[in-house]
């Protein structure tokens, strides 16, 4: 309600009769349902009656009101345009949520390279299973590769060569690592393999594919030790509830190995709390059952019960703690949790994202004498090959099977 913002016995009033008046209260209740503070909702309702008092000198309607009204409105006042975009765009958002204002007119994109992009996206999911984020990494691979092969022209697939591709792996190379031109490598030749399954092609291009020589295992996978894993988890300031969700996030990746998107995506049916124990919706489609560690639980149950908003619709279980309420962003902004951990504690690892967690559970269980199989039943892998990585950071072990180092002359 205005009078929750307003004092003066004329403010409301006067509001309430401006163009967009008849809308200023639910607007209210709406910014305080996301979260907004009393001064942030105080500055939106000044800003958004603003706006209307501008749509009256320009003979618009509420109903009228669109994206194009919001960019002229802007263009009109000149100042402050981040904090006026932000105001109007909530209200626009209102309007809309209430019936008043039309919805967004979606102007959909019937391209051919968006058309082949979405088959190939569900194929993936349907076909192969693959995660989410595979099936976004490697579309967005391809539209790129489209672009660059057929520009503005006519897509025609079957004209698609081995040389093409070659042309554009070899052009996007230079500034890349090699893992990631693998990456597009892999991309591309799923894509190709697609497309002579479906009949698209006459050859199996996804063998003219060239691939960047990289060294499988190579390297030793970055982790954190145990000191570095208390200094991570002490910089959750539990007197927050940004510092009480984080520290639930931190515990599900370091405890239980979970991956970012994994977290993410958690919904508050995935805890059991009566059976003890945690659903996860993995790589794949797989649903597994780990256990709730006590430790892990209570992180979770006080952040539910002491700052999760039951007033939004969302069934997720981590969400934004500042206005506006929402879902996190994905596993982007629970890496995000990690990065911003990692710098508060002053860690400065060579890998910062949510997998350097899952790393360092897999190094301190082969480091307690866990055997592989059981790594690769707590991490879930589907390859003993992902698991066997983790042998080389079991230093000890690999010292009593070194051979010793030559010597010449007897000298000790």
């Amino acid at each position: 309600m205005l009078e929750q913002l307003f004092t003066a016995p004329y403010a409301a009033p006067r509001l309430r009769s401006s163009p967009l008046g008849a809308w200023l209260d639910g607007f209210v209740d709406r910014l305080s349902g996301l979260g907004y503070t009393f001064g942030s909702c105080l500055s939106c309702v000044r800003l958004a009656a603003d706006l209307g008092r501008w749509m009256a000198e320009h003979g618009l309607s509420a109903e009228s009101l669109d994206e194009s009204g919001v960019e002229a409105y802007l263009a009109d006042r000149g100042t402050q345009r981040e904090r006026r975009r932000e105001a109007s765009n909530l209200l626009l958002a209102h309007l809309r949520a209430v019936g008043v204002a039309l919805p967004r007119l979606e102007v959909p994109d019937d391209s051919a390279i968006t058309l082949h992009s979405c088959r190939y996206a569900d194929y993936m999911r349907r076909e192969r299973g693959a995660a989410e984020g595979t099936v976004e990494g490697y579309v967005a691979v391809v539209r790129e590769f489209l672009h660059h092969r057929f520009d503005a022209g006519e897509v025609k697939l079957a004209s698609v060569g081995a040389s093409d591709i070659g042309e554009y792996l070899v052009g996007r190379a230079p500034g890349l690592s090699q893992k990631r031109v693998a990456y597009l490598a892999s991309a591309l030749r799923s894509f190709f393999r697609y497309l002579f399954v479906q009949g698209e092609t006459a050859q199996d291009l996804s063998r003219a594919t060239l691939m960047a020589q990289t060294r499988d295992q190579a390297s030793i996978p970055q982790y954190l030790l145990p000191e570095e894993v208390e200094r991570l988890l002490d910089t959750c300031d539990v007197r927050t509830p940004v510092g009480r969700r984080n520290r639930a996030i931190l515990l599900l990746l370091v405890r239980l190995g979970l991956r970012a998107s994994e977290v993410a995506n958690l919904e508050l049916g995935d805890i059991r709390w009566r059976s003890g124990e945690i659903v996860i919706r993995g790589k794949g489609n797989l649903v597994d059952h780990l256990p709730l560690l006590s430790e892990v639980g209570k992180a979770i149950a006080e952040y539910l019960a002491t700052d999760r908003a039951a007033v939004l619709p969302s069934k997720r279980v981590f969400l934004r703690v500042c206005a506006p309420l929402c879902e996190l962003g994905g596993r982007g902004a629970i890496s995000c949790v990690v990065r911003q951990g990692l710098k508060k504690a002053g860690l400065q690892p060579s890998r910062r994202g949510a997998h350097l967690l899952r790393h360092t559970l897999a190094t301190r269980m082969i480091r307690a004498g866990s055997s592989m199989a059981e790594i690769a039943e707590v991490l879930r892998h589907h390859s003993t090959g992902s698991t066997a990585i983790y042998a080389k950071v079991d230093f000890e072990a690999l010292r009593t099977v070194a051979q010793p180092w030559p010597r010449t002359g007897g000298v000790e």
